[in-house]
């Protein structure tokens, strides 16, 4: 790993990954967060960053060329990799290819089932139900030009019951976004074999 790897996050709703990402690597010797980049106004994402000496910045979406903004911002800022937070929008290729295997996305579930356009949030555990599954989970990956088909990172398990609902499996979802996300993200970024930045 490059020493001061420099990260974004973008993020589409409450960027609760986003504010867990942050307190983790506060005081990491190593990676920082350099920006947050989101798809719409989010008051307290942007104080929490503004606190922590974090660049906050919000989209046009009126915009269709969000993915320009993110690419300026990212190149000013000396971006080294990408972290999509519950970001809903479909990567597009120049931004890929300015960040060729540095992306990498969460995805709740256990990929590759219950992934692909539209398959995000609440729409992803009620597939899950709706379908009898036995457990559920997280998956960590690169991102390529397709929907949730990148390279697998890491996957972490829960089990199911017949009680669960979408809401409580989102619960359940949500322990394991929080313990393990930021720890792979901090194991990929330290390791030798890691991208090349």
């Amino acid at each position: 790993m490059k020493k001061n790897t420099r990260i974004a996050i973008l993020i589409s709703g409450t960027g609760s990954n986003a504010l867990n990402m942050m307190r983790h690597f506060q005081y990491h010797e190593n990676i920082r967060i350099a920006l947050i980049f989101s798809t719409r106004t989010n008051e307290i994402i942007e104080n929490e960053s503004r606190e922590r000496n974090i660049e906050f910045k919000v989209s046009d979406n009126n915009n269709g060329q969000w993915h320009e903004l993110a690419i300026k911002y990212c190149e000013n800022l000396k971006i080294d990799f990408i972290v999509l937070a519950g970001f809903l929008k479909k990567i597009p290729s120049d931004l890929i290819n300015k960040f060729p295997n540095r992306i990498v996305n969460i995805h709740p579930s256990l990929l590759p089932k219950f992934g692909g356009k539209g398959m995000y949030g609440k729409f992803v555990h009620e597939a899950v139900i709706s379908a009898g599954e036995k457990k559920s989970g997280i998956t960590i990956h690169f991102v390529n030009k397709e929907f949730d088909e990148g390279e697998i990172i890491a996957q972490f398990e829960t089990e199911l019951t017949e009680k669960d609902s979408p809401e409580s499996v989102a619960d359940k979802i949500h322990i394991l976004e929080m313990k393990y996300f930021p720890l792979v993200l901090e194991e990929l970024l330290s390791n030798k074999n890691a991208p090349q930045l």
